[in-house]
Formats: C-alpha cells, structure tokens, sequence
C-alpha cells in the first residue's frame, strides 16, 4: 500500500510538471513559398495532405505578411521581432558578405532558452556563414543545415564562377561540400523527428527553415516524379510528407496537446524561374517586390485544444510578431532596452471574439527604400521601382529575364481589391493624407534612401571580427 501511495504521488507530480511545463514551439518556414502553393490556399496538381490536416486541426492566417520579400532580411526579422532595417540585414547575404546577425541582438532562441527550453535549427540559416554569425552562437543548441541561399554554389545557372563550394554544417563544421541536395528535406526532417524524441520532457524550440522549394529544385526517389505539377510538384509533396513526420513525432512523444507548430515561408516566389516557381496566387507579383505577391505568406498554425480547428483569421499579421507571441507563451518577454516592432498575436490565434490586429500600420521596404505603408485595409504605394517578368518566364531550373517596372503613388484597398489593380487615390484624399503621414514616421524611424532619409532608430549588422 505504502508503495502504491508513493508510486500515486510520483504520477501525480509528473503529471502537475508536465501540466505546468511551457508549451513547445515547432516553425517550419520555406524558401519562395508561393501564397497558393499549398493545398489549403488553393494549390493545384498535386496534394498536401499533412498541410491541410494542419487547416482543418487549426487555423488559416490570410494576410500574414513577411517584413521582407528577400531571404536574410526575412529571417532577420523573423529571429528577432524587428523589421529587418531596425537590425541592418538587408538583401541575401552571400559567400562573400562580412556581416551577419549582430552579437548584441537577443534573438528568439536566446529568449526561450532563459527559460530552459530546448533549442535547434535544421536547415537554412542565412543570417551569416562566419563562426561568430552561425545559430549555435546565438542561442540554439543544435544547428545542420546550409548556411545561406542553396542556389549559392558553382552549379548556379547563370553565376557559377561566383561562388565557392557549398557547406554543408554541423554545429560550427563544415561536415561536406556541395551536398546532395536530393536529400536535404529528408535530413532536416530526421534530425527534428530525432530533436523532438530527444526532448520530449522538456520544453523545446525546433525551428525547421527549409531550402526548398528554393531554385535550384531537388527532391529525394520517394517523391520524384509523383505529382502532376513536375518537379516543384514533387518538391512541395516532399515538404508536406516532412510535416507530416513532424505531427506524428509530436503525438508519438506524447507532446502534441502542448506545442505550437507555425508554417511559414519567408518569401513569394521567384517568378522567373517559371515551371520550378510557385505561384502567388490572387496576388500581385513576387519575390522581391513589395506587392502582396512577394509579402503575403502561406501560414498555418496548429495547436490542439488552444488554436480553434478548421479556423480562419483575416487580419494582419507577420513574422515579425513570431517572436513577442512565443515569448509570452513561454513566460518570458522580448528586451526592453531596444526597440522591438513584433506584436504579441495570441489572441488572434487563439480566435478569441472581436480580436483584431495589433499593427495600426505596417511598413514595406526594399533594402533601405521605403516603398509603401498600410493601415487596415488601405495600402499606399509610393512612388518606386520594381521587377516585373519581361515577357515568358524561364524553365526547367533557367531563370527568364526581368524588365524594370514604375509605380507612382497609388493607393489600394488590399481587402477589396487584392491584385492591387485599381489605384483608388483620387476617391480617398484622407487616407492618403494620413497614409503619408505614417511614411513620415517610417522614414524617421528606420529611414528612407528613396528620399535620402538617415533614420534615428537603426542599430547595426555585426561585422566579422567584431
């Protein structure tokens, strides 16, 4: 009897620590992800089953924006709450680029880390190749993956002879050169299978940014040549069966109940490449660009019992909140010594009633050009340049050619008019007079170089050796 009662009081207090223990948190986030690439947002050809398990256990984020249409800036902004011109990474950093990820910047995993979570990364990483840039020195435990963009090696299709062999890392060593890119999803989805078994009795942060479906497009036999879309078709099945190994790790650990799964992509997608490009849907062009077709993300997010299932939010959002949401979740708080522009999101995720977003407006940059700002449902271009396809696309893994494109000031309501085609300015002379007055803030915040504006708010990139 005394033994039973000892055995009973074991359970129980495992169970209350279980109970009490903060939820774990799993990103899944893509390279040039198109909003209707995925079955959920209206993809074609082939199927995503696990993605739309994911819908119908949770919910659909329609107007979820990244802070950049271009790589290391996205997950810059991603890492660290902030728009990527608040930290100074800007563009796709490359074999050659000195700068990274400042070391005074508190990234998301240092963040969960101060309560005593887990933490890995297995894939692209983009924020610096350099030791002193690289993820195990800043905040995550375990790092494989690919330091920067995969097209970043001899075979590129047009710049080979511009880059070295591409590492493959593990920690802080390069383990191979120009690997066999057939198998980086399944080796990223091994190694989390493995991080979530591992940690199973703690609070974890798996973050698992994909290569694909990033040129140039590679698949494992499994999924090679199964889908009527070709090879992106392939790529995306493949990235849908990852997530599907990932939920099943959760359940089979006996953690699902507990943790957050978020699925993202940093990007739109490279138009150019055409039948190895995905599509952006409804929306306005693509990658690299500031219309919705570069910015809005195809996002999922599942947690049972917390996240209502089959749900839908229309409200703006973006990776920029990831950061202050899971923080809070977590019990901890974002620094209060800087600036952090990411709002806390909970209660749109968790469907609570008249819940709205927490961004009275939303700025869009390219590098360092302010390019348009929003605010609900309005989104005001202003006057810049932009790529747009000059005539076909390319094929087979071979980019086609952009020309430069011209807005001048327009203004869009993105609710009503999602394509961003009917520039309504000269029937809403308010909103675009209040709209300025927001351009006005950016520039004196983060700055402007398409109006020779310094910013007083930037803080700065690291730099190697420093």
């Amino acid at each position: 009897m005394r033994l039973a009662i000892l055995l009973a009081a074991v359970l129980s207090t495992t169970l209350l620590a279980a109970a009490d223990r903060p939820p774990s948190f799993v990103v899944i986030y893509c390279d040039d992800l198109g909003y209707g690439d995925i079955g959920p947002f209206g993809a074609r050809g082939y199927a995503t089953p696990n993605l739309d398990r994911m819908a119908a256990e949770g919910m659909k984020l329609t107007d979820f924006q990244t802070a950049a249409a271009v790589c290391s800036a996205s997950r810059a902004a991603l890492m660290t709450g902030c728009y990527p011109q608040r930290v100074s990474i800007l563009g796709a950093l490359g074999p050659k680029s000195q700068n990274g990820i400042n070391d005074s910047e508190v990234l998301l995993p240092e963040i969960l880390k101060s309560r005593g979570y887990a933490t890995a990364i297995f894939g692209k990483w983009h924020l610096g190749h350099h030791p002193q840039f690289l993820p195990t020195r800043h905040g995550f435990d375990r790092y494989f993956g690919l330091p920067y963009s995969n097209d970043m090696w001899p075979n590129h299709p047009t710049n080979g002879q511009d880059y070295p062999p591409l590492p493959l890392i593990e920690g802080e060593k390069t383990i191979e050169t120009n690997p066999d890119q057939t198998q980086l999803t399944t080796w990223y989805t091994e190694r989390a299978v493995q991080f979530i078994q591992d940690n199973k009795d703690r609070p974890f942060f798996l973050y698992v940014p994909h290569n694909m479906p990033h040129v140039p497009l590679f698949v494992s036999s499994k999924f090679k040549g199964k889908t009527e879309r070709g090879l992106f078709g392939d790529v995306i099945a493949e990235i849908d069966w990852s997530v599907g190994q990932i939920l099943a790790a959760l359940a089979a650990s006996g953690v699902d109940d507990n943790t957050l799964v978020l699925f993202s992509s940093d990007n739109g997608p490279w138009l150019s490449y055409g039948n190895h490009a995905g599509s952006a849907g409804p929306f306005r062009e693509g990658k690299g660009t500031v219309w919705d077709g570069g910015h809005r993300e195809p996002t999922l997010a599942r947690w049972p019992g917390k996240i209502p299932p089959g749900s839908v939010c229309n409200e703006l959002a973006g990776t920029i909140d990831v950061l202050p949401t899971l923080a809070k979740l977590a019990g901890a708080e974002p620094p209060k010594d800087r600036i952090i522009d990411g709002r806390d999101i909970w209660p749109l995720l968790a469907g609570q009633p008249g819940a709205k977003t927490p961004h009275e407006s939303y700025y869009y940059y390219w590098n360092l050009g302010l390019e348009a700002v929003r605010s609900g449902q309005w989104k005001l271009h202003l006057p810049h340049e932009y790529r747009s396809l000059a005539g076909a696309p390319g094929k087979d893994g071979k980019p086609g050619p952009y020309k430069t494109a011209k807005t001048e000031q327009a203004l869009y309501n993105v609710v009503a008019d999602v394509g961003e085609t009917k520039d309504v300015s000269a029937e809403q002379p308010e909103i675009v007079a209040r709209l300025l007055k927001v351009a006005e803030t950016a520039r004196a915040d983060l700055g402007d170089s398409l109006t020779n504006r310094p910013g007083a708010n930037r803080r700065p990139a690291g730099k190697l050796g420093q």
